[in-house]
């Protein structure tokens, strides 16, 4: 037989017994699986099946809210939220040829690198460009790409630019503040986003509103108690008083004595917050309250309230300052002139630094300390900005004298210049420490009593005298208007010493029959020939003073002609 017979006829093998009821009991266990786990999402996991279809359907999309008004005291807007477009895409649903994305790239001024990126992130939802005007998104639309939508959001706009740029700040991604006021009140601008759910459909395209989840909440309006007017032209001066005097930096504010009310605040260098592309920080920081100086002598007259107040002289007690120099320890102060004996008056209008660091050194340390802090020194305004500083008012403790003796004059303190002019208030009225405020008040505010009235007078009476033909500041005279006030030469503290750079200032208040307004300026680092206080910061005063009187409608108390220089060169300066 052959091999072949022989293979045909041997028995075919067996399977095992087992292996058929093993495979069938398997595949059984599977099915009876499978069955329960369709059961089970059918009937008690139903929501997983539900959101997994609805994903393909259906998105929630957010509803902007509107962001609320900034105005002026006068209702004039300064900052308002325009309409713009933001478009986005669903990546997985856009169909387009190379050509027509390099075209929507080229709209949205964007790379084509940039567009090919976001599209091919991975994500399910990106947005291209947010911001895009409506004529922008409609050229969008026009391209007639697939997946490529667009949807309503806002932007903020400020008509008044760069004037007013240091105290609105601007807003950020999504109209959210970034600085200044719109960080501060962001709670109060920004309400709160809403949602609503669409369908859409294979295309990526809305086909319909299912419902709105939340309404937006809208932003509340703020009112600030800046007057435009008087912002308007304390820029203007300020801008040409740096400029003319080839200064680096300058800074301006007016107070309304009454409330405590910021009526204008300004800062040069500045930006515009519709266009910072090319703004750097430097420019955008508001000096006026987050940077400090030494005040120089715009102090002198917070000394003399000081001893005043405790008894230890009287406005016509008399003080040699002669020879003008005063020695302590290794230490000279120096006069500017030299006057021999003065007055109390005297000293505040000739601006003497010998006379104010030996009417100074007649207190106790804790005494000439409480005068100062009282005043606001060594505390922050409270304004409301953010950023605002503190300056640097020392313990008295520590106090040496001839540290107590310079900072009769304003040197070995800081200040910002908000806080300055908050602290003159309280000469502007009769001896109150009035609280300041970015924000409109409905009437007269109490402030805080600092002087007796009587005193507080006395030194207003003082500061009239500086303006006068005699003091340190005739060039801050007002025509038909009596003002009265303080310059402020100090040199610049750099690197633990003082160098040959200055800080021109001038505070003052008018009309002093009823003070209505306290002003004050600072030029940093006069370059342009000039740099007294009376010379380089004064004009300014007058100038913004007078305009601002007369817009306010303030009644004159002094006749027209009242304004008497005296004959050129022959004016009083100081130096400190």
């Amino acid at each position: 037989m052959s091999t072949v017979s022989a293979a045909r006829q041997a028995p075919a093998p067996r399977l095992p017994p087992l292996r058929a009821p093993l495979v069938f009991g398997g595949l059984l266990l599977l099915f009876v699986l499978l069955a329960g786990r369709s059961l089970y999402l059918q009937r008690f996991d139903k929501h997983f099946l539900q959101e997994q279809g609805s994903s393909r359907y259906s998105r929630d999309l957010e509803v902007p809210a509107h962001r609320g008004r900034i105005l002026d005291r006068l209702g004039d807007p300064l900052a308002i939220s325009t309409p713009v477009k933001a478009i986005w895409a669903w990546p997985e649903k856009v169909e387009a040829t190379p050509e027509r994305l390099r075209a929507l790239a080229a709209t949205l001024e964007v790379t084509s690198d940039t567009l090919a990126a976001k599209l091919g992130g991975g994500e399910d939802f990106v947005y291209l460009k947010k911001s895009v005007p409506p004529e922008v998104a409609a050229r969008v639309a026009a391209l007639g790409i697939k997946g490529i939508h667009d949807d309503d959001q806002y932007r903020r706009y400020y008509p008044g630019g760069e004037v007013m740029g240091h105290i609105l700040g601007f807003t950020g991604d999504g109209d959210v503040g970034q600085e200044g006021i719109e960080l501060a009140q962001q709670s109060w601008l920004g309400g709160v986003p809403g949602s609503r759910r669409v369908i859409i459909n294979r295309r990526g395209e809305v086909v319909e509103d299912v419902e709105a989840l939340r309404a937006p909440q809208e932003g509340r309006d703020l009112a600030l108690s800046l007057d435009s007017r008087l912002q308007y032209l304390a820029f203007r001066e300020l801008k040409a008083a740096v400029e003319a005097n080839k200064a680096k930096a300058g800074g301006l504010v007016i107070l309304d004595t009454r409330t405590g009310e910021i009526l204008a605040l300004a800062n040069w260098p500045t930006y515009n917050p519709n266009n910072r592309s090319r703004a750097v920080r430097e420019r955008m920081r508001n000096r006026a309250l987050t940077d400090t100086f030494e005040p120089g002598s715009t102090m002198k007259p917070f000394t003399i309230a000081a001893a005043l107040q405790a008894g230890k002289v009287q406005p016509m007690t008399i003080i040699d300052t002669a020879p003008g120099t005063l020695t302590i320890g290794n230490k000279t102060i120096h006069d500017a002139h030299r006057e021999g004996s003065l007055t109390v008056e005297q000293v505040v209008q000739k601006s003497s630094n010998v006379g104010a660091a030996k009417i100074a050194l007649s207190l106790p340390p804790e005494i000439m300390w409480a005068a100062l802090s009282n005043a606001g020194f060594g505390s922050p305004p409270k304004t409301g900005f953010p950023g605002e500083v503190a300056g640097r008012l020392r313990p008295a403790k520590s106090w040496r004298p001839i540290e107590q003796a310079t900072m009769a004059y304003g040197h070995g303190l800081s200040v910002n210049l908000v806080q300055l002019a908050r602290a003159y208030t309280v000469f502007a009225t009769d001896g109150e420490l009035k609280p300041v405020t970015l924000f409109k008040e409905a009437g007269p505010v109490a402030g805080r009593p600092v002087l007796k009235p009587e005193i507080a007078r006395e030194v207003r009476h003082m500061l009239e005298m500086v303006v006068l033909p005699g003091g340190t500041a005739p060039k801050a005279q007002v025509a038909g208007y009596r003002v009265g006030g303080k310059t402020g030469t100090a040199h610049k503290l750099e690197d633990g010493a003082y160098a040959n750079k200055y800080v021109s200032s001038f505070v003052g208040f008018a009309p002093v029959s009823n003070p209505r307004l306290v002003v004050a300026v600072m030029i940093d680092e006069p370059s342009g020939g000039q740099y007294y206080g009376g010379s380089v910061a004064a004009p300014v005063f007058s100038s913004v003073m007078g305009t601002a009187l007369r817009l306010l409608g303030v009644p004159p108390d002094a006749p027209i002609s009242n304004v008497v220089l005296p004959p050129e060169g022959n004016e009083v300066r100081e130096e400190t």
